[in-house]
């Protein structure tokens, strides 16, 4: 049903109605989620929340944006507040057609000259406008409206400007003859007897709409008996908002700080679901191409038995290679990747790793477990894509983009490079070898991984996993799943076993994981030597 269409029936309904003021997106939000069926778009809230006067500072376009802000943010009809259509007749018909354009139900003008000043300031030294001329005025809205269904209020100020009963009931028939929709009566006083003395000589032409807010106190079931259609809690959400916000500042600024307060306000998030963000995050993902954002896990508990009097008061991540250490040139290759979201699993002189804003991850039992377990501690981190690195190894950014390209679940970084540097390496073995046309970049051309294992020689093996790992949501959430299970089922494993044990782990229970094939790009820190030897390349500024 159309906004305009449930605002006439509102109107017109033969029980008692009730809409309630908004001003702004936000509060009109609010409104509607509280159950009301309708919006009363006022035009003191609105003038009050821009920060100016009730007497049309607030020009008609900039009344008109914020009406449509709430329109675009409700489903329920909404009734302007038009004080005296902004103008004469030509004014209000074109104010008539850009309130439908924009999707608002309605508009209530009231019989005073423009510019207006609000009802309850000197109401009765404001003049009323020749009832003729308000006439024609109404005729033009609603020869120029395009909906037959939306509504035009008219708004008879007889009362409050001390015209009398006699008064309100001429201007009211004129009104009605002129075609208006409905005819609202408003008084000052504190009691509602100028209200119940129309209603006993008015003949039911018309709905009759009343803004109870100067004679609140009396029972809504009377004016229901009375025979009043429609009922607008005029300026309500504006007032308790001043209210809090005024209590909630002074607090704040009398303490200095935001601890007393914070439980008495709502969460930022609840802001965000009244902005109805989760919308927009949904709309993303439909309309505009998809990044993936990966975080990062680097290893770096161990000490680094290798490096002698280097790691007496630091980890081996921390030793300088030129201007950094071996941990922060991992880092800034991350991020030059975007990955930002990073973490660290800390052990030996933990204390000593203090680079800001990554994670730190804790293995106190570093001197006793391998990194599977520094793996397996960090597990709380499986809950999207991700890089795991270990702590000891340099990697171009280009070696880095490719891994993260890879469209597979679980991939290694594997090298294919001939080395001569005798020591145990972490070999692997495709199900099918290596050949050149493996190297190529087309993803669909990565090899399954058969095993990987520690060996110095090279004979059946293809290449060197070189302690690089890319883990896509799905195969996140493989690894989440199965550190938990070996959790429950088998801790000692996961103490025992290295990573390379963890990968053939998942291969005997039918995983997939890949080898992604690459020449050099890296380097292993393992020794004083090769220590010595990355020094002296960052000095002619390679790797």
């Amino acid at each position: 049903m159309k906004n305009t269409t449930k605002l006439k029936n509102l109107v017109n309904s033969p029980n008692l109605e009730f809409i309630m003021e908004a001003h702004n997106g936000l509060s009109a939000k609010i409104v509607e989620e509280t159950g009301f069926k309708g919006i009363w778009a006022s035009g003191l809230s609105i003038s009050a929340a821009l920060g100016v006067r009730d007497n049309n500072e607030a020009s008609w376009t900039q009344i008109l944006e914020v009406c449509e802000f709430m329109a675009d943010n409700t489903n329920i009809p909404i009734l302007l507040d038009g004080d005296t259509g902004f103008g004469n007749f030509n004014n209000f018909r074109r104010l008539v057609r850009k309130l439908e354009e924009r999707g608002i139900a309605g508009v209530c003008i009231e019989d005073k000259i423009f510019p207006k000043t609000n009802s309850f300031i000197g109401g009765e030294r404001q003049p009323l406008a020749d009832i003729d001329e308000f006439c024609g005025k109404i005729k033009a809205g609603k020869d120029y409206q395009k909906d037959p269904d939306f509504v035009i209020v008219a708004r008879i100020e007889a009362f409050i400007a001390g015209w009398g009963l006699d008064e309100a009931l001429k201007r009211a028939n004129a009104y009605s003859d002129a075609g208006a929709d409905a005819i609202l009566v408003h008084s000052k006083i504190s009691t509602d007897r100028d209200i119940e003395s129309f209603m006993k000589k008015w003949d039911d032409r018309k709905p009759i709409v009343i803004v109870p807010t100067i004679y609140y106190t009396t029972h809504t079931k009377k004016f229901k008996d009375m025979g009043i259609s429609l009922v607008i809690w005029a300026n309500h959400t504006l007032r308790s908002s001043i209210t809090n916000m005024q209590k909630i500042v002074k607090k704040i600024y009398e303490d200095e700080s935001l601890s007393n307060i914070e439980n008495e306000i709502v969460p930022v998030k609840e802001i965000f679901r009244l902005q109805n963000a989760q919308e927009y995050k949904q709309a993303e993902l439909r309309y505009l191409p998809q990044k993936t954002y990966y975080k990062g896990l680097i290893l770096a508990a161990s000490k680094g038995d290798n490096f002698g009097s280097l790691v007496e008061d630091k980890p081996k991540a921390m030793i300088n290679i030129g201007d950094d250490t071996i941990l922060s040139k991992i880092v800034k290759t991350f991020n030059s990747q975007g990955i930002k979201d990073i973490s660290v699993v800390v052990g030996y002189k933990k204390e000593k790793v203090d680079l800001p804003n990554l994670k730190y991850i804790e293995n106190d039992k570093y001197d006793k477990y391998g990194l599977l377990y520094s793996i397996y501690k960090a597990k709380e981190d499986f809950d999207g894509p991700i890089i795991i690195s270990f702590g000891d190894i340099l990697f171009e950014e280009d070696l880095l983009n490719k891994i993260v390209s890879s469209k597979e679940d679980i991939v290694l970084a594997v090298d294919i490079s001939e080395i001569s540097i005798k020591r145990d390496r972490d070999m692997v073995q495709g199900k099918e070898h290596y050949s050149e046309n493996f190297g190529a970049s087309s993803i669909s051309e990565l090899v399954q991984l058969k095993e990987v294992k520690q060996d110095e020689k090279r004979s059946d093996f293809d290449g060197e996993w070189i302690g690089l790992l890319k883990l896509n949501s799905k195969g996140s959430s493989i690894f989440k799943k199965e550190l938990k299970l070996l959790e429950k089922e088998d801790m000692e494993f996961l103490q025992s076993s290295s990573v390379n044990d963890f990968i053939n782990f998942l291969i005997g229970k039918k995983y997939k994981v890949y080898i992604e094939y690459f020449r050099g790009q890296w380097k292993d820190i393992d020794s004083i030597e090769d220590l010595t030897y990355l020094i002296g390349l960052f000095k002619n500024e390679a790797i």
